[in-house]
């Protein structure tokens, strides 16, 4: 509780914020450096509260704002957590390292394959390439920081690349640099339970729920050319969407 005291003196020495919104940057300073765990509670309201020497008011305003950004999350009965599942927009079409990034995790890859060939018969028909068609194919797992996210398992037509070696951490970024990242996307979400060599990458458990999504990504000429299908973990990630009537 001291380094929290400390941050928290510190917000006020430099910022004519609100206290609680001083609270709420020495939250989440104490989050990123790592003062909570992911599965440690973090104190309790009312003991914050004296620890600070701010009102419990303004310590529920501050805790409510967290929430509400996703921070945060409420489990009634044991406290609040940092909430350490990942929200991915499926309307949206953004890499994985774009995401992460965004909300403050750095991202990284372990290869699992990284290879050259031609099309298979499947691959063939979801891109719409002729039989023997050159394609790249990079297999690898996703983490943030450093807990692993999902697989993934992508074929991208070879004449969008100018080679295997051009995706490092970013598959999109890659392929933005040589002007053929996809614009649109068809993408099939599903759920499944990890096979025991699954779960073994992911650091789960046999038989843990996960999520499959198949993504095929097009061109702005209307070619496809990326066909992609990940397994992500199911206690890890949510994908959300927003509905509209128009």
């Amino acid at each position: 509780m001291t380094t929290l005291v400390q941050l928290m003196h510190h917000q006020g020495q430099n910022s004519s914020l609100p206290l609680y919104q001083q609270l709420q940057r020495a939250l989440r300073e104490a989050i990123d450096k790592r003062v909570f765990g992911p599965d440690e509670a973090l104190p309790a309201e009312r003991q914050l509260a004296a620890d600070l020497s701010i009102s419990r008011i303004t310590v529920r305003k501050a805790i409510d704002g967290l929430v509400e950004e996703g921070l945060l999350v409420r489990r009634p009965g044991s406290g609040n957590f940092i909430n350490t599942r990942i929200e991915k927009n499926f309307a949206k079409l953004t890499s994985f390292s774009e995401d992460m990034r965004a909300r403050g995790r750095t991202p990284r890859s372990v290869w699992l394959k990284r290879s050259e060939g031609t099309v298979t018969p499947e691959e063939a028909l979801r891109l719409r390439l002729s039989p023997g068609a050159p394609v790249y194919r990079f297999h690898r797992i996703r983490y943030a920081d450093e807990i692993p996210m999902c697989l993934e398992y992508a074929t991208i037509v070879a004449t969008a690349l100018p080679s295997l070696e051009a995706v490092q951490v970013s598959m999109y970024e890659a392929l933005e640099q040589a002007g053929n990242r996809p614009v649109r996307a068809l993408q099939r979400l599903s759920a499944l339970l990890l096979s025991a060599e699954q779960a073994e990458l992911l650091q789960a458990k046999p038989g843990d729920a996960g999520l499959a999504v198949e993504r095929l990504g097009f061109l702005r000429d209307g070619r496809a050319v990326e066909f992609c299908r990940s397994i992500f973990r199911g206690d890890m990630y949510d994908f959300v969407a927003e509905l509209n009537t128009a």
